[in-house]
């Protein structure tokens, strides 16, 4: 499964970009998610146990973080949870008034027999989807306000 949403947003990288990445706050910023708390990685990356909200249904996850402002990117790779082992990109690019900011979400569930069909139909619309693009919309929310 593979899926790419995106939202062009009307402030700057500098202003878009930490918000983004602050996954420790995602919590307080983000109304969907439930929790997002560090988790100890034996190599020192960026660890956390997350959790959000697809409607009423709760669902779990893990995942390393790989912050990459000076490529204008931020890379996850989950490590737990149904959706372990996806690979996930947040990219920001400059564009005239704003940024495009676009999420890119790779998914090979190795579930015998119905893993494509699961990740293809199920949990990439109804789910990855879903969560990322609630929270898309609410970074360009925040985003575009004015700064204090």
């Amino acid at each position: 499964m593979r899926s790419q949403l995106h939202e062009v947003m009307r402030a700057p990288i500098e202003r878009i970009f930490p918000l983004a990445a602050d996954v420790e706050r995602w919590p307080e910023i983000l109304p969907h998610y439930r929790y997002v708390r560090p988790v100890a990685d034996p190599n020192g990356e960026r660890r956390f146990a997350m959790g959000a909200r697809r409607g009423p249904v709760p669902v779990r996850w893990e995942a390393i973080q790989r912050p990459k402002p000076d490529h204008g990117r931020i890379e996850f790779v989950h490590t737990g949870g149904v959706t372990k082992g996806m690979w996930v990109e947040w990219r920001f690019a400059p564009v005239p008034g704003g940024t495009d900011v676009s999420i890119e979400h790779r998914l090979d569930l190795r579930w015998p027999l119905i893993g494509e069909l699961a990740a293809r139909h199920v949990i990439g619309p109804h789910f990855i989807e879903a969560i990322a693009g609630r929270t898309l919309r609410r970074i360009r929310q925040l985003s575009e306000r004015s700064p204090a």
